[in-house]
C-alpha cells in the first residue's frame, strides 16, 4: 500500500512503515507539507498495532539536505489556510515531525543515501538504528552560515558520540563521509552505494519477528534510563520489564521455542 503526499511517500512494507522523503530535485530539503507528512506518518505508526518498525529514508540518492527556507516561506503545495489550521492545532507540529518533541514508540531505522545534513543530520539523531550508503554524507553546516543547529544537536549529539567528536562536528561545520561517521559512532551501518534501504528493510524484519510489546518495553527503558542513575536506571527498568513476562505474548514465545516452530505474537 502506497499513500502520502508529493513530499513523502508512505508505504507498508509488511509489518514495516517506510517513510520517503520525496523531493529529489531540492535532494530532499525539508518543505512544509513534508513536515506536515512526516508528523502524520509517526502519529500513524504510533497508533498502528499492525506497524512493528519504521524506515525513514530518501528518494534519489539523496537522504536529506536540511530545511528548504523557499519551500518554508511559501508553503509549498499546502495552501495556507490548511497549513495555518494544522499549526493552529499544534504549534509543536515541525519539532515532532523532526523527532525533536516526539519519540516513536516503534524502532526508527534510518536508511541515509548521499546527502543527510544540516537538518538532515538533527533529523537522524532521532532515529534509533541508521544505515548509510559508502557515499553518505553527515554534517551540521549551520554555524558555517552563521546559524544555529536548532533541531536538538547541541542536546543530543553528545550524548550519542563522543564529546570531542560532537564538539569537532558542530563547531567547524565540516563534512563527514559515511565511514568516519560510522567510527565515531553516529551510524551503525555502512553498505554499498544504493543498498542502504534492502539493508534496514532487513534489521526491520528481524525486529517485527520479535514480541511487539516486548520490542517497545525495550526501547522505551533504554531512553528513560539514559540519564538516570545506574540505580534508578535498574529499578526503573524493572518497572517497565517485569509486566512483560505476564503477557500472553511472553507464554506464546516460550511454548513456540519449546515447540520448534515461529511465535505468534497478538499484542496481548
Amino acid at each position: 500500500m502506497t499513500s502520502g503526499t508529493e513530499h513523502l511517500i508512505v508505504e507498508r512494507v509488511g509489518a514495516t512503515l517506510v517513510l520517503t522523503l520525496n523531493r529529489p530535485e531540492a535532494r530532499n530539503a525539508l518543505s512544509l507539507p513534508m513536515l506536515v507528512g512526516l508528523y502524520d506518518g509517526w502519529i500513524e505508526a504510533d497508533q498502528d498495532d499492525a506497524v512493528r518498525s519504521v524506515v525513514l529514508t530518501g528518494a534519489g540518492g539523496a537522504f536529506c539536505a536540511g530545511m528548504d527556507l523557499k519551500a518554508l516561506a511559501g508553503g509549498g503545495r499546502l495552501d495556507g489556510q490548511q497549513l495555518r489550521d494544522r499549526l493552529a492545532a499544534d504549534p509543536d507540529l515541525h519539532w515532532k515531525a523532526m523527532l525533536r518533541h516526539h519519540r516513536p514508540r516503534k524502532p526508527v531505522i534510518a536508511a541515509v543515501e548521499g546527502p543527510c545534513v544540516a537538518g538532515g543530520t538533527e533529523i537522524l539523531q532521532g532515529t534509533d538504528i541508521r544505515v548509510a550508503g559508502r557515499g553518505a554524507t553527515f554534517g551540521l553546516f549551520e554555524v558555517r552560515r552563521g546559524l544555529f543547529p536548532i533541531g536538538g544537536s547541541t542536546v543530543r549529539l553528545a550524548r550519542q558520540v563522543p564529546r570531542t567528536h560532537a564538539l569537532e562536528m558542530l563547531l567547524t561545520g565540516r563534512p563527514y563521509p559515511a565511514e568516519e561517521a560510522a567510527r565515531i559512532g553516529l551510524i551503525g551501518h555502512v553498505v554499498p552505494d544504493g543498498t542502504a534501504l534492502e539493508k534496514a528493510l532487513e534489521i526491520a524484519g528481524l525486529i517485527n519477528a520479535n514480541g511487539p510489546l516486548a520490542v517497545e518495553a525495550v526501547k522505551a527503558s533504554v531512553y528513560e534510563t539514559a540519564e538516570m542513575t545506574e540505580a534508578d536506571g535498574l529499578r526503573s527498568e524493572l518497572t517497565r520489564g517485569w509486566p512483560i513476562f505476564d503477557t500472553a505474548d511472553a507464554k506464546e514465545g516460550s511454548k513456540a521455542f519449546a515447540e520448534k516452530r515461529p511465535p505468534v505474537y497478538r499484542r496481548t
